[in-house]
């Protein structure tokens, strides 16, 4: 699994800390907070990279559908993960995911991706193998990395740790929006659903569960705009990297 499109670290107006370092900056919490959104917008603000790695999630969830495997398989789930090649952009300004060489960025976020993509993503074998290929993406750092176990697992030195957070109605609303269902109660109810389901499965599981490590900052979105939390959180970001 590699990188690609992605700008070079260092690059200018990219935050640097006054030591030299690049940040890194973890970006944890469950689905319907805003995470990509702000993510994103956060990496162009600092001038820095983005990894989505619920993408690479997504991308080995549908390795294993379009294979026929049984989600019941863990030991073929890991090898079929194991035998593609996902790549994914770290350039905030183009998201880009291929799976053996073909974009794959409308199908990961199909629904039935979403429905299985909370048991492969429990697999031990599969969570180390983009574990590890997540690491090298971050590399020298200079990057905004989001998804479920940045702070605690993949990056536990990233500077600094967000958690970001939002009421269950907003974040049930907020994902029913990007999913195009809008204000239709039945669908909102449905989300909300799903919603409390991935959330029950990804802080249950045995390896790399959803959870707030000690020493980060729990950011409550509900109340706020994505400019608003994008504001704050550069806020955040500089002081913690010994900006002004």
């Amino acid at each position: 699994m590699t990188q690609h499109d992605s700008p070079a670290p260092g690059s200018d107006g990219e935050s640097v800390r006054p030591d030299g370092a690049l940040p890194v900056v973890a970006m944890d919490g469950p689905s319907g907070t805003g995470k990509s959104t702000v993510s994103r917008r956060l990496a162009l603000r600092l001038g820095i990279r983005y990894l989505d790695t619920g993408a690479m999630y997504r991308a080995a969830t549908l390795v294993v559908l379009q294979r026929g495997i049984d989600l019941a398989d863990a030991a073929a789930l890991a090898e079929a993960v194991a035998q593609s090649q996902i790549e994914i952009s770290t350039d905030p300004h183009k998201a880009a995911v291929t799976l053996d060489g073909t974009p794959v960025d409308s199908e990961i976020r199909s629904g039935p991706v979403t429905a299985a993509v909370s048991a492969v993503s429990a697999v031990p074998a599969i969570r180390a193998q983009l574990v590890r290929a997540q690491r090298e993406l971050i590399g020298a750092g200079g990057i905004v990395v989001e998804g479920r176990d940045i702070g605690s697992v993949v990056w536990p030195s990233a500077v600094p740790k967000i958690y970001l957070t939002a009421s269950a109605a907003v974040r049930a609303q907020r994902r029913a929006g990007e999913l195009g269902s809008g204000s239709d109660l039945a669908a909102v109810a449905a989300v909300a659903d799903d919603i409390e389901r991935r959330d029950r499965l990804d802080s249950t599981r045995a390896h790399s569960p959803l959870a707030m490590v000690a020493d980060a900052i729990e950011f409550d979105t509900t109340e706020l705009d994505i400019d608003e939390v994008v504001n704050r959180l550069v806020d955040i970001v500089q002081a913690g990297v010994g900006h002004a």
